[in-house]
């Protein structure tokens, strides 16, 4: 098999759970996300996206208004548009597209510069005063990603070329040539957004313009003393140090998770675009390093990330508290694209793991169901009474909200679930890669001979996978198949006859190499067993505690199906846990079912405290548990738990 470099393949989602969620996507999330954009949704926080943009381009009068980045949101909702273009020609999307590009375009100034906050406030005499937090490079690469992306679905290079200018227009600005600026983004993105326009364009400048602003990180003093620092904005905490924006020291020499959590993994992403580009090894070796650093001692079983709500950052190693924690959705986000692209360095199963875990469980939680209400917190643990009256738990929402004030979330999920389907399946030098299971087709072309992928499975509810190989004429490849880190036991045939594993399994991944001809069929039986899963000794968050998970889903129990007092049940780990399904449940959902005890309170109910007896009577019930990400959905606002104490 000949490819000239790895290749994403492009999957489409026939039937089951991706197409389901990909359809909410589309058809909810998208429309009800555009009117949130232009203020018509009733009791929600207005966005003023699209009316900037209007004043930006002198088409109306008025105030600019929202988060210095709103423009953001602008581009993230192109983004997720122009995605749904692929599976849904929709002539009426693309024109509203069309529009907002056109309002894009004519709010651009003469030298290429694109944002609302600096043109309609007028404040371009400000422009790039405050790195740290003015969030100007961070909007310039939503928005050249959002170019890209709607170029390359439609081939329509007006956009492009809007953010061509600016981009070029950036290169004159940050540099360490005479007269220019030698510092970088408060907020990692153009880094990304650059790689991807180097590869829309085939411009190699944009890749080395990426390429300095993560070189230069933490090579200059005083970065973080912008404008907004001196002015009091920024306070002069701990918190919000040099490390807090991955400033203190280059990036060479990190070696673990530090500061703001979507910064962080927005920066990972992008030191792993420069090492695809320049297999620079001190580079790769600090991702390695970082990436232990994460997933050993800082990540939520959930995928979630940030367990420090002020400042949305990394605590301490180990620390992860399950009700105060921040766990932004875009910071599971981020891990899932710093993932991919670890993925695509190294074919290692553990990327795919760790990026199946956030995506099914700290990214699907944070929409609902149908597409329109929003988590902009993912906790593992909820008490509304709690939540509502604490001043610690202020930043968590007891319910999926219509909207935010500051809403990078929700179009960062929409662009994010339909971009997902692009990480399914891959090809290299080598063969065919299968990282994730779903319902659906996609296709590669390998020497002139195009490979049709067609694939047959109700994952994630069973783990029964079939694999048709459609194709011109035969061939002799690999076609590499992962076997998640979940799954003890599992059963592998080509056209029935069983394929033994001892010489072919490496680094999480099943390797087949032989001649395919059209129409054989590859059956993965991957067994889902319920799992109880513990978390190192150093969490004293969850010390004594369990969780529950079958197959890549993290499962939770709701004071819907289970009453108030969560926190009373201990799981009997000695029982065997039940499935179960039923209507008051999404469609094709599995429900667990396990046994748990709990002591019978025989004490006087006035009393506050009372001495220990060691042979109180032990209750027994049982308690049901949901898919995480499904929590919120049917009763909004109510108690939620993911870890209970355990009873043998």
């Amino acid at each position: 098999m000949n490819t000239t470099k790895d290749t994403a393949l492009q999957f489409t989602p026939a039937a089951g759970f991706w197409k389901e969620r990909t359809d909410a996507v589309i058809y909810k999330a998208i429309p009800y996300q555009w009117k949130a954009l232009n203020n018509e949704i009733p009791g929600a926080p207005g966005s003023h996206a699209v009316q900037n943009f209007k004043i930006a381009a002198g088409e109306v009068k008025g105030e600019r208004k929202g988060t210095i980045f709103q423009d953001s949101d602008i581009a993230k909702w192109i983004e997720a548009a122009a995605y749904s273009l692929r599976f849904k020609a929709d002539a009426e999307l693309e024109g509203i597209i069309d529009e907002l590009v056109r309002l894009i375009e004519k709010s651009q100034m003469s030298d290429g510069y694109v944002n609302t906050y600096f043109i309609a406030s007028s404040k371009t005499s400000e422009r790039w005063s405050d790195l740290v937090m003015g969030h100007e490079l961070y909007c310039a690469g939503h928005m050249i990603e959002a170019a890209v992306a709607y170029f390359n679905v439609t081939g329509k290079r007006t956009l492009l070329t809007v953010m061509c200018r600016y981009a070029d227009y950036i290169g004159t600005v940050f540099g360490q040539g005479e007269n220019q600026n030698p510092g970088f983004d408060g907020h990692p993105e153009i880094e990304l957004a650059l790689h991807r326009l180097a590869e829309a364009t085939g411009n190699k400048k944009y890749a080395e313009l990426a390429n300095y602003f993560v070189d230069i990180r933490g090579s200059v003093p005083n970065f973080h003393i912008g404008k907004a620092a001196m002015e009091g904005m920024i306070p002069k905490t701990r918190w919000f140090g040099s490390d807090y924006y991955l400033a203190d020291k280059p990036v060479r020499e990190m070696t673990n998770a530090q500061g703001h959590a979507v910064r962080a993994m927005y920066l990972y992403c992008a030191m792993a675009d420069q090492y695809m580009m320049t297999k620079d090894e001190p580079l790769l070796a600090a991702l390695k390093k970082i990436w232990g650093n994460v997933v050993q001692k800082h990540l939520y079983i959930t995928g979630g990330l940030g367990s420090h709500p002020y400042g949305e950052r990394f605590s301490i190693d180990y620390d992860l508290p399950n009700d105060t924690c921040y766990t932004e959705t875009c910071a599971s986000i981020g891990l899932a694209m710093w993932a991919w692209r670890m993925l695509s360095i190294e074919k290692k199963g553990i990327y795919a793991d760790i990026m199946e875990n956030a995506v099914f469980n700290g990214i699907l939680s944070g929409m609902s169901l149908d597409g329109t209400k929003y988590f902009y917190v993912n906790p593992l643990k909820l008490l509304p009474e709690v939540t509502k009256f604490r001043h610690d738990h202020a930043h968590v929402a007891p319910e999926r909200v219509s909207w935010f004030d500051c809403a990078c979330c929700p179009t960062n999920a929409a662009r994010f679930i339909l971009q997902f389907t692009e990480y399914l399946c891959s090809a290299d030098t080598d063969g065919l890669w299968i990282h994730h299971f779903a319902q659906g087709r996609a296709a590669a072309v390998v020497d002139e001979n195009t490979i049709q992928l067609e694939m047959k499975t109700n994952y994630p509810w069973d783990g029964d996978v079939d694999i048709r190989l459609v194709m011109d004429k035969s061939e002799e490849f690999s076609v590499y198949l992962r076997i998640p880190h979940w799954c003890s036991k599992y059963t592998l045939e080509v056209n029935k006859n069983p394929i033994l594993d001892s010489a072919h399994k490496n680094n999480g991944y099943i390797c087949i190499r032989r001649e395919w001809h059209s129409n054989d069929i590859i059956t993965l039986k991957l067994e889902m067993e319920v799992r109880f899963i513990q978390t190192n000794s150093n969490v004293s968050e969850n010390a004594g505690k369990i969780a529950l998970q079958r197959g890549p889903l993290i499962y939770c129990a709701e004071e819907t199906d289970n009453g108030k007092g969560l926190h009373l049940y201990s799981i009997k780990t000695g029982k065997k846990a039940c499935l179960v399904q039923d209507s008051s449940l999404p469609s094709g959902t599995i429900a667990i079912e396990a046994e748990a005890s709990f002591e019978k309170d025989t004490a006087d109910p006035k009393d506050l405290y009372f001495e220990y007896v060691s042979d109180r009577e032990m209750g027994s019930k049982t308690l049901r548990f949901i898919p995480y990400y499904q929590w919120g959905n049917r009763k909004p606002g109510n108690e939620m738990s993911v870890w209970f104490n355990i009873s043998h």
